[in-house]
């Protein structure tokens, strides 16, 4: 199979979201990530595939700049959202804001369903009936306000592991993004609950622009519009993006033979 010369960089058609221009990421002096390009498309599902290791997460947390928490991290590059460059933006709280994370474990916080929902609202200085509604839509938004309207009070530790991580989902939209990344958001549910969170998956893309981080290839390929794959560069030990494409293209007619590789298990 013939060779991809490039990652794709823009996605004819479609408004980009988010654009990463060879960004490269350091922990210390270990370069964990080495001239990533590639566009993300507005109010699409994006998967990130990719053995472990890769940099997957990694690139996820770039993109709201969650590695500003590691001692010694740093991007270089650009990676441009709606005209600013995420990496040198001072204004990271209205970065999170809009630019929301959904991680791999759910995670609510030790108080009631709705204040969990409320919280960042609740810091932001929303009034109180604005703060009602958003929770209110953002638990329908997330597929559990039928499930919970009527113990709104309760401890959010008292859902089961898959409504934890749709009132994660409910939080992170309460303060009404643009983006939302999941980084393997259905690994720690059993597989009723993960069809639940695909096809909330779904529905969320109507609204907003997704980035997910997924171990799971037919995961990928049920939920995702396009697809990423990373692989580490053996004799650096840092990743790189192989190839970026609509994931019927990936699975089915991937340019790059490591892509074929991968995807049909013959390494990884």
């Amino acid at each position: 199979m013939e060779r991809a010369a490039a990652p794709l960089l823009a996605v004819e058609g479609l408004q980009i979201k988010l654009s990463a221009e060879r960004v490269n990421f350091f922990y210390g002096h270990f370069q964990a990530l080495r001239d990533i390009s590639m566009a993300i498309p507005e109010r699409r599902v994006t998967a990130l595939i990719g053995p472990s290791g890769c940099g997957k997460s990694t690139l996820l947390r770039i993109f709201n700049r969650m590695y500003d928490l590691v001692p010694g991290a740093r991007a270089e590059g650009r990676l441009m959202f709606e005209g600013e460059d995420v990496i040198r933006t001072r204004n990271l709280l209205r970065l999170r804001q809009r630019i929301g994370m959904v991680f791999q474990r759910p995670s609510p916080f030790p108080m009631s369903i709705r204040d969990n929902v409320a919280f960042a609202p609740k810091l932001l200085g929303w009034k109180r009936d604005r703060i009602d509604q958003v929770v209110e839509q953002s638990l329908t938004d997330a597929a559990l306000w039928d499930e919970v309207k009527d113990r709104l009070d309760a401890p959010a530790a008292s859902l089961s592991g898959g409504q934890q991580q749709r009132l994660s989902i409910a939080r992170c939209v309460a303060v009404d993004p643009e983006v939302i990344l999941m980084d393997e958001p259905c690994s720690a549910l059993d597989p009723i609950a993960t069809l639940k969170i695909e096809d909330l998956i779904g529905r969320l893309a109507e609204h907003y622009t997704i980035v997910i981080v997924t171990h799971n290839m037919q995961q990928a390929a049920r939920v995702a519009d396009f697809t990423a794959f990373m692989l580490m560069r053996a004799e650096e030990r840092s990743g790189e993006l192989v190839e970026f494409a609509p994931t019927i293209e990936i699975f089915n007619r991937p340019r790059d033979q490591r892509t074929e590789d991968y995807i049909t298990g013959r390494f990884g």
